[in-house]
């Protein structure tokens, strides 16, 4: 008999069942010209945001763009120096109102989950539902707790929990109240790749069993686009684009928005009979006039095919690296300046030295005006 012993993997952690995390009330969220100045520096700038009940928005943008504000504001943690915030048709914050957190029906989890140390987990949930009677509260919270898979860790303290069974306890605690708005600030930032994936699948299921209106802070464009019914794109303390996801990414209001959600290659022309002559071949523009310079993004996926021979633009392959069944190449093309990134499907044909082919595919291709 071999000596050897077989290393066991820990288990996936197990959901409750779907369906199970209770109702609630969804309710409207609105900023109407909002200010608000930290430490004298003007965070958010006259910035507007509506949510509509039930709808799931996740809120996008650079570091100090303002988006973890956002969520402070509208908890009633951080004050507003101008302009209100209503949920539903109530004024919660603005100048002159600073409704109490617990008064305006919204649940938060932070982004380091703000767990309590000396409550276990079962204390922890329930210290959200003090509204409700002690024997009430121990039902909903061991339900919610059920929920995030952690019905076997009541007594445990949150030290004892692994990262992601804390960010599971702090979604618990979030929802167990059954708050007509939620806030979620980077909630998955924390959890390894393994991990992500089906944490971000679970909670999406919890927040539409759940109906609250919700708002999730993200800096990951793709979970955005995969997790949001809306996306508000957040620059310099206000919200620049809104839209679903498709919108944006096919129709984004500028250059800043595009480079945002994917890498582009950028080349500038100048418009004559209506199109943009560049070296990958004449690109049709509308609405602009002849001799108007504008400024040309081809996004890495679908603006270029790749073909080792036929019709197209030579160019030749100068770098090549693989990723999980797709190519991401480094192409040279005479008359531009640095190479153009594409990414396609994986082809062992394509190497990196090999002459090649491009044509355009101008459905896909981004043109801004230049200031």
């Amino acid at each position: 008999m071999s000596s050897k012993t077989t290393k066991e993997v820990p288990a996936q952690p197990q959901w409750g069942p779907r369906g199970t995390a209770g109702v609630s009330f969804a309710a409207a969220l609105s900023f109407n010209a909002v200010d608000v100045r930290i430490g004298g520096r003007r965070v958010l700038k006259e910035m507007d945001l509506s949510v509509s009940p039930g709808e799931i928005i996740c809120l996008l943008g650079e570091s100090g763009s303002g988006k973890s504000t956002v969520l402070r504001a509208a908890a009633g943690i951080q004050p507003v120096h101008g302009g209100e915030i209503c949920v539903n048709d109530t004024i919660v914050s603005s100048s002159q109102v600073n409704l109490e957190p617990q008064q305006r029906g919204i649940g938060m989890m932070f982004q380091d989950f703000a767990l309590f140390p000396h409550m276990d987990v079962l204390q922890n949930v329930c210290f959200g539902l003090g509204r409700l009677g002690r024997s009430e509260a121990r039902t909903q919270a061991k339900a919610s707790l059920a929920r995030v898979g952690l019905a076997d860790r009541e007594r445990d303290f949150p030290h004892m929990l692994s990262g992601g069974q804390q960010q599971r306890l702090a979604l618990a605690r979030a929802f167990a109240p059954r708050p007509g708005i939620l806030m979620l600030d980077e909630p998955f930032s924390s959890l390894d790749t393994r991990l992500r994936e089906s944490v971000r699948a679970e909670t999406l299921a919890i927040l539409r069993e759940t109906r609250a209106t919700t708002i999730i802070v993200t800096h990951d464009p793709e979970e955005a686009m995969m997790v949001g019914d809306r996306i508000a794109l957040l620059r310099d303390g206000k919200v620049v684009q809104i839209d679903t996801s498709s919108a944006i990414y096919d129709a984004p209001v500028d250059i800043d928005v595009a480079r945002f959600f994917s890498a582009l290659t950028e080349i500038r022309a100048v418009v004559k009979n209506g199109a943009a002559s560049t070296p990958l071949g004449n690109i049709p523009v509308v609405g602009r006039a002849d001799g108007e310079k504008v400024l040309i993004g081809l996004r890495s996926v679908g603006a270029l095919d790749i073909a080792k021979d036929g019709k197209g633009i030579p160019a030749r392959i100068l770098s090549k690296r693989e990723a999980l069944g797709v190519d991401i190449y480094e192409v040279l093309v005479q008359g531009i300046d640095g190479p153009i990134r594409i990414r396609r499907r994986s082809n062992y044909r394509l190497q990196p030295g090999n002459d090649i082919f491009l044509t355009l595919n101008p459905e896909h291709v981004l043109v801004f005006g230049v200031e």
